[in-house]
């Protein structure tokens, strides 16, 4: 959602929308470094408990944006939400791992992180639309009403057993050994890549489309909705990645979304033209997550039960590492040359992440 609202909250803190960015970026950052801090130390708490302390710590968080006046008391409100989200989200996958028959998991798991397409699709325009007609905190505002809802159903579905698969294995000392395995070394390097690639033009998607792509502000959340559309549906086709060839067929994937990467800052002046290449990044964007969760979460049960909370949290952390490089890359881009010239920038990273999916898959080929 703050996506949407940058330009809004920019107006009215009266700062520049490059310097605003960095709020984007330090909020992934502190994600990163927090999510396997906590995560590797919820094995001394049940994990239903620890979910529902922690939704009730990010319900604060985002209240505290929803009512701030000023830039710093926005930057920190942000900080204490990144501290919860990412265990979080790692908590929820694994309750869906748990949960999921084993021919299912990919499909469930492609389901959990369709949840951030769906907020693209929901959150981001509808977001930009009270931010548009109300303001920004009724925006965030929102989001606390909605995180209330949330918690009470959880209180009343999330399963209470989880715990008993780990009582063998919480060997603190070898936790970050998954880490320094050369399999998920190379995977979480390509995480980053292809969030970096994404936030160096996804951060700023606001002003490309009205501003660059010549679309009209009537026009805007229909077509901020239509990139969610399209996100939903890279999950989804991920979903079937992960079941017919996983690691294996993702090479094809981002190489593709690395030429058009390229072709959206050459053609970033042709409107329709522009918003196509536009819909079809953010198909590819949402495309790894299925077959990278499966991955972590198999490597970590047969080599690292141990490192299975990590495990589950991996995609989460290194995506905002990811997304922390990409928003820190396209503001530096956008004061040094334009916002049309970001998605160089994200070709670059792109390319990179293609190159580390090639030297896993040789890994699994030996």
């Amino acid at each position: 959602m703050i996506v949407g609202v940058l330009p809004d909250i920019a107006k009215e803190f009266h700062a520049s929308l490059s310097s605003l960015g960095y709020i984007v970026t330090l909020f992934a950052l502190v994600y990163a470094i927090s999510t396997p801090i906590i995560t590797s130390l919820a094995h001394h708490f049940k994990r239903h408990q620890l979910l529902f302390v922690l939704i009730m710590i990010f319900l604060l968080g985002n209240t505290w944006t929803a009512m701030s006046s000023n830039y710093y008391s926005l930057l920190f409100s942000r900080i204490v939400t990144a501290c919860t989200a990412g265990t979080i989200i790692s908590i929820v996958l694994i309750f869906g791992n748990f949960i999921a028959p084993i021919n299912k998991r990919a499909s469930l798991l492609s389901w959990i992180f369709a949840g951030f397409s769906i907020a693209s699709v929901v959150g981001v325009p509808l977001g930009t639309m009270i931010s548009t007609y109300f303001s920004w905190h009724m925006s965030f505002w929102l989001i606390s009403i909605l995180t209330v809802i949330c918690l009470l159903l959880l209180i009343g579905l999330v399963p209470r057993n989880t715990d008993l698969k780990r009582k063998n294995t919480t060997e603190k000392s070898n936790q970050f050994a998954l880490i320094a395995d050369r399999r998920i070394l190379y995977s979480v390097i390509f995480v980053v890549m292809v969030c970096a690639a994404q936030y160096t033009y996804y951060t700023y998607i606001r002003p490309l489309i009205t501003n660059e792509m010549h679309f009209s502000y009537s026009w805007l959340n229909w077509l901020l909705l239509g990139l969610g559309l399209a996100s939903i549906i890279g999950n989804k086709v991920g979903g079937v990645i992960a079941d017919k060839g996983g690691m294996k067929l993702l090479p094809y994937i981002y190489s593709g979304m690395t030429l058009t990467l390229i072709l959206l800052s050459v053609f970033i002046h042709f409107s329709w033209l522009a918003y196509v290449l536009a819909f079809l990044l953010s198909s590819f964007i949402s495309a790894y997550g299925a077959s990278t969760q499966v991955f972590f979460l198999d490597v970590a049960s047969q080599d690292y039960p141990q490192s299975l909370d990590l495990a589950s949290s991996l995609n989460s952390i290194f995506a905002n590492v990811g997304i922390s490089l990409g928003s820190f890359t396209a503001a530096q881009v956008a004061g040094v040359t334009s916002i049309t010239t970001t998605g160089y920038a994200g070709a670059v990273y792109s390319l990179i992440g293609v190159i580390c999916l090639v030297v896993v898959n040789k890994t699994l080929k030996k």
